[in-house]
C-alpha cells in the first residue's frame, strides 16, 4: 500500500469479490481480492480499519493527481451530503473516504483503490470499497 503523489489517469475497474464488510467482518482486517483486468490473476489486500489508506483529499486537493470530475465521472466518490461536510466534498457513502495505491503481484499493473470506513448509524461500523481501478502515471 503506498499513496500516489503524481498524476495519473484512470483505467478499467477491477472485479472485486466482496466490497462491503461490516462489523466484525472488517476487524481485524478486510481481506480484499480483486481480479487483475490485465492477466486475470486474483491479488489480494489487507485493509485495517483506522490504519489503512491516506485522506481521499490527497488526490483531488488542487487537482494534483486527479480531479474531482474524475473521481465523480469514475464513479469513485460522491459528493458529500450536506450534513457530512465535515469529512470532506467527495466521500463513499457520506463516510471518511481513504484510498491507497497497489498492484498486481503477476504482473505489476498499478492500482488505486477507494474506501470508506466509519460508524453509519449506532454499532454499525463499515468499511465499504467504492471499488479498485486500474490506472497509468501521465507524464
Amino acid at each position: 500500500m503506498y499513496s500516489i503523489s503524481k498524476k495519473i489517469k484512470i483505467g478499467k475497474k477491477a472485479l472485486l469479490k466482496k466490497d462491503r464488510f461490516i462489523n466484525d467482518d472488517a476487524i481485524p482486517a478486510a481481506i480484499v481480492q480483486f481480479t487483475c483486468s490485465e492477466c486475470n490473476h486474483e491479488n489480494t489486500v489487507e485493509i485495517s480499519p483506522y490504519q489503512s489508506g491516506f485522506p481521499i483529499l490527497q488526490i483531488y486537493n488542487e487537482g494534483k493527481v486527479l480531479s474531482k470530475s474524475d473521481l465523480l465521472g469514475n464513479q469513485m466518490t460522491t459528493e458529500t451530503s450536506q450534513r457530512m461536510q465535515h469529512y470532506g466534498e467527495l466521500t463513499v457513502n457520506d463516510l471518511p473516504t481513504l484510498y491507497f495505491g497497489t498492484h498486481c503481484i503477476s504482473c505489476n499493473t498499478n492500482y488505486i483503490c477507494v474506501f470508506s470506513y466509519g460508524e453509519k448509524q449506532p454499532s454499525l461500523e463499515i468499511l465499504n470499497i467504492s471499488g479498485i481501478w486500474e490506472y497509468q502515471e501521465v507524464e
